[in-house]
This record gives structure tokens, C-alpha cells and sequence, in this order.
């Protein structure tokens, strides 16, 4: 077979591609039906709460670890992926209420600067089976971090809001901490 052939083949087999891909468009398009969300029907409620965070990086058991190795002395590079403990209380043995799922990385250069992608996902009481998602920079070293809450499931639905985060306790030596999340969120 010659160039020319080859060429001639592959266009009409695009062309023949593009054409079912038109009809296949041409038939959904059809079938949608808009969904029309009634927001007066709907009732926005804000809400607040604490819990506690524990990322735990010792011992046998860790709930966060290293997946992308640092490319700097200072850290920056760092990924860890993370299924952290959310609890009632400081301590870890308080009363468990859910799991920090995702991953953070060190996004800064300068300081100690983590990107925070996670979920908060709630195992029990009125919002069992609910998460949130939070999405932001944390300056661990600033007392007091805030980081916007970007969407949710369940009765978090159409979440938006913040997070504070303080840190309660660090181990420099271990890098456990311990920090507490004060949630601010608006849903539906």
C-alpha cells in the first residue's frame, strides 16, 4: 500500500468516527431533560464544630505517610498521603467522629507551608456518612490558619465555608500533631 492510500484510509475512517459521534450527540441531546434545582424550596443552614485532627507519622500503625520524597533539605516536595483519626476531643482515645482522607504537600520554599487536599468524612451522630472537602494553604507555624471548605456530600451538599486550624500539639521529633479544626460551614 502507498502513502496516498494509507492517508485516504485513515480520513475516511475519522470521517466515518465523526459522523456516528454527530448522530450519538444528536439522539442525547433529545433525551436531556434539564433538571431545574429549586432553591427557594430548599433551606440554607449554616453550621459549626470542633474537632480534632491526628496525623500520626510513629509507630506501627501510622495514619499519615510519605509518598513523594522531598527535593530540598528544607522539605519542599513532600507529599504524604494521609487517613487521619477526627475526634471529639484532644486526646486520641476521645470519642472517634470520622476520618481525614486526602493528602498535603510542602508547597513553600520559604516556610513550613503545606497544600491541604482532604476530605473530612463523618462516621456517626447527625452527620454520619456526610464529608467535606477542604482545599488550602496551611502555614503550619501561624497560630491560627484558615482554609476554604470547597463542596461536600451528604447533608454537607453544596457546602461552602472555611476551616481555623490550630495546632494543639507537634512532636518535631516524631511529626505527630495534634490540631484542632473549627469548622464554618454554610449547606443546604
Amino acid at each position: 500500500m502507498n502513502t496516498f492510500s494509507i492517508l485516504l484510509a485513515l480520513s475516511i475512517t475519522i470521517l466515518l468516527h465523526l459522523a456516528q459521534c454527530h448522530i450519538i450527540d444528536e439522539r442525547t441531546d433529545i433525551d436531556l431533560v434539564e433538571l431545574e434545582l429549586d432553591q427557594t424550596a430548599l433551606k440554607q443552614k449554616q453550621s459549626r464544630f470542633r474537632v480534632y485532627w491526628h496525623d500520626i507519622q510513629s509507630g506501627n500503625h501510622p495514619s499519615s505517610m510519605p509518598i513523594v520524597k522531598p527535593v530540598t533539605k528544607m522539605g519542599f516536595g513532600q507529599v504524604n498521603m494521609i487517613d487521619n483519626p477526627l475526634t471529639l476531643g484532644p486526646e486520641l482515645s476521645s470519642l472517634a467522629v470520622g476520618k481525614a482522607q486526602g493528602f498535603y504537600g510542602m508547597a513553600s520554599q520559604e516556610e513550613l507551608g503545606l497544600l491541604m487536599a482532604m476530605n473530612f468524612f463523618f462516621t456517626t451522630g447527625k452527620y454520619n456518612g456526610s464529608s467535606i472537602t477542604i482545599f488550602g494553604m496551611n502555614a503550619v507555624f501561624d497560630h491560627v490558619r484558615e482554609m476554604p471548605v470547597i463542596g461536600g456530600s451528604g447533608l454537607f451538599r453544596w457546602a461552602r465555608g472555611y476551616v481555623q486550624a490550630r495546632t494543639h500539639d507537634l512532636d518535631i521529633k516524631s511529626g505527630d500533631a495534634t490540631v484542632e479544626y473549627t469548622i464554618y460551614v454554610m449547606h443546604y
